[in-house]
């Protein structure tokens, strides 16, 4: 069983940065792809970013390209969210996510594990 725990979430102003950290309990990288998603109040999950096993690809939803940046350090067995020039829009809470069953993924079903979640909170 994976177990993933997510930090680094907080508040902050608008324009400003955060890093979010998904660590797991255990080697996995090699074997899984990870994902962030967010889910805002009153919202569906939405997807975030994702990255493939091995770290070899990444895919962003269009709504953070370019601002957010998603990377991976096996040595830690963390992955990070890298979240600059913040929106009150992206206001939610963030979660991690592990699937071993494909390359890389946009879709939440398709992963085996999940976080607790971490809140961030963005103001204008």
């Amino acid at each position: 069983q994976v177990q993933l725990v997510e930090s680094g979430g907080g508040l902050v102003q608008a324009g400003g940065s955060l890093r979010l950290s998904c660590a797991a309990s255990e080697r996995i990288f090699s074997r899984y792809a990870m994902g962030w998603f967010r889910q805002a109040p009153g919202k569906e999950r939405e997807f975030v970013a994702a990255i493939s096993r091995s770290a070899g690809s990444t895919v962003y939803a269009d709504s953070v390209k370019g601002r957010f940046t998603i990377s991976s350090d096996n040595a830690k067995n963390t992955v990070y969210l890298q979240m600059n020039s913040l929106k009150p829009e992206d206001t939610a809470v963030y979660y991690c996510a592990a699937g071993s069953a494909f390359y890389i993924s946009r879709y939440f079903y398709q992963y085996d594990y999940w976080g607790q979640g971490t809140q961030v909170t963005v103001s204008s």
